[in-house]
């Protein structure tokens, strides 16, 4: 099962020449999830030839230009490819007004269902296979951090250990492989946990950008094999982030470290920095965690399964 992160742009505030807004994309089974969805996203999109009638869910963290202006081409677009399904959009509520407001005043075609659904702190969607929970942040508006993590999946089943039990291969085995308990024809109890290993985990994406420094960060992007935090400013700038709402670079790798996630990529930079000037955030965040990493526009991640 393909599990990869697509960074798809990284500046705050403003786009720039090969940096656009901020915006991540999750492509899982051929499915894709969009987080933020700034100026730009439609042009990474396009260069990397993904076909966006496949995005079935947008999660927007905040109302404010530099995360959401990228949505009203990508709401036109899709009226162009021929699209069915509905596509579900999740954020604060004023993104309804947002949505209906667009598409009044450009007069928008749409040929398909749009769904906007308000966020509040939890579980925004859950299908068997994965959980996409939302959590406060910390922002001058309101603003969801996001994190998308699959469910446990079946232990390994050994086929030695049956043989060795005496079950015989066949429908016994399946059902043993699907946690039931069975009974065989000497009479004796077999239970599932004999042959079958613990529950295996899932993998784990979380998406934190536009808030200050909050302890609570670290417990809900816990474990994750892919953190994108944003890092807008360095340590020289620390006043001038509390006063904006955002984070230091260090700050962000404090997170990463707190939360033991396997790797963090700096997102959101403030547009002061030149790309050359982006490794003064990097040497900073490093120092406290050495899995950090700038993020760079459409850089790919597979993250593959652990067993």
């Amino acid at each position: 099962m393909n599990f990869e992160v697509i960074v798809l742009g990284t500046s705050g505030m403003m786009p720039l020449p090969g940096r656009f807004l901020t915006s991540a994309l999750v492509r899982r089974e051929g499915e894709l999830f969009l987080f933020d969805c700034g100026e730009g996203t439609q042009i990474s999109l396009k260069m990397l030839n993904i076909k966006w009638k496949k995005i079935s869910s947008i999660f927007i963290s905040h109302m404010h230009a530099d995360h959401v202006t990228g949505l009203p081409g990508i709401l036109m677009l899709s009226s162009q490819v021929d699209r069915e399904d509905p596509l579900f959009i999740y954020g604060p509520a004023k993104l309804q007004e947002y949505v209906n407001q667009n598409r009044r005043l450009l007069d928008m075609y749409i040929n398909y269902e749009i769904v906007v659904k308000p966020v509040q702190a939890g579980v925004v969607v859950e299908t068997d296979e994965y959980v996409v929970e939302a959590f406060p942040l910390d922002h001058t508006k309101p603003c969801f951090g996001y994190s998308m993590r699959e469910k446990p999946r079946a232990g390994l089943f050994h086929p030695e250990k049956a043989q060795e039990l005496g079950v015989p291969c066949g429908p016994l085995w399946s059902q043993l492989q699907s946690g039931k308990t069975v009974v065989l024809a000497d009479g004796r109890t077999i239970e599932s946990n004999q042959i079958v290993g613990d529950d295996r985990n899932g993998r784990k994406f979380s998406y934190v950008t536009d808030t200050l420094y909050m302890d609570s960060i670290a417990s809900n992007v816990k474990d994750s094999d892919l953190l994108l935090c944003e890092g807008m400013f360095d340590s020289s700038l620390i006043e001038s982030a509390v006063e904006k709402k955002h984070m230091t670079a260090s700050q962000a790798a404090m997170i990463a470290r707190d939360a033991q996630v396997a790797s963090m990529g700096l997102i959101h930079y403030s547009p002061r920095y030149t790309d050359h000037d982006l490794k003064q955030l990097l040497v900073e965040a490093k120092e406290i965690f050495p899995g950090s990493f700038l993020a760079r526009d459409r850089m790919v991640f597979d993250i593959p399964l652990k067993d």
